[in-house]
């Protein structure tokens, strides 16, 4: 799904959406992700409350409960400032499903209008802070990763690549088939297991292909699954989420 957005000067402040994975799992992907933001002269303010973004519940059928947990994050952003969020699938969910859950509700202007205010955080650095990156990092290799959500619905793999092209010393490997899917898919690896492990598989075994020494992801689902799957097949886990891995550049 392409998408024509537009995009505001540089704020002042913003709100982070750490999503719900990145809390539970790796809270320093959000720590380095504000670092970047606040390189830029950028206040950010995370909101406690904040929790899932609906998107499993909504992708499992379950509309109306993926409607009542969008309400409430709507709920807690509400000053008129970007969000800032770090998973493209998510913000996939609140870009373009928000506004469709809640057509012919109440709430459908508020929808719309938080979605307007939505942007992934690689597509926050390209397209409104425009950072011009100086790579201070020792010379590497890397194999891209984006989730097919976030190829599809965000362009994500647009930003990853623009971003990761600024570093000088990062060396990009592309790996078959790589605008294929990990897996993952939230439930989908809940729901249907063997498929899931056999995606997995193959996407693992093609990024370890290209011989890069680190894999780079901007979702943490499929960072979390592809480790998981590398630690298997007795690899070291060397996915990193694109917020993490970018603090090795400066602004």
């Amino acid at each position: 799904m392409q998408h024509t957005r537009i995009y505001p000067a540089k704020p002042q402040k913003v709100y982070l959406y750490a999503t719900c994975l990145v809390d539970a799992f790796d809270p320093d992907t959000g720590i380095d992700a504000i670092a970047l933001i606040e390189q830029q002269g950028i206040d950010v303010e995370f909101v406690p409350k904040q929790t899932c973004c609906g998107q499993p519940a909504y992708s499992s059928g379950y509309t109306e409960e993926a409607r009542t947990v969008a309400a409430h994050q709507m709920s807690l952003f509400s000053e008129r400032i970007p969000v800032v969020i770090l998973s493209g699938s998510c913000g996939g969910m609140m870009v373009h499903h928000y506004p469709r859950i809640f057509e012919s509700h109440p709430l459908e202007n508020e929808a719309r209008d938080f979605a307007s205010r939505v942007f992934e955080f690689t597509e926050f650095l390209t397209n409104v802070c425009r950072v011009e990156l100086k790579d201070n990092g020792e010379p590497t290799t890397v194999s891209v990763h984006t989730s097919c959500a976030a190829r599809r619905e965000m362009n994500v793999h647009v930003y990853t690549e623009h971003l990761l092209g600024q570093l000088d010393n990062v060396d990009v490997k592309h790996a078959a088939y790589e605008e294929e899917c990990c897996g993952f898919g939230g439930t989908f690896s809940v729901r249907h297991p063997n498929i899931s492990e056999a995606m997995v598989g193959d996407k693992s075994h093609n990024l370890i292909s290209t011989g890069a020494a680190e894999f780079v992801s901007a979702d943490w689902g499929c960072m979390l699954n592809i480790n998981g799957a590398l630690s298997i097949k007795g690899k070291p886990s060397r996915v990193n989420t694109s917020p993490v891995f970018l603090p090795s550049a400066q602004a």
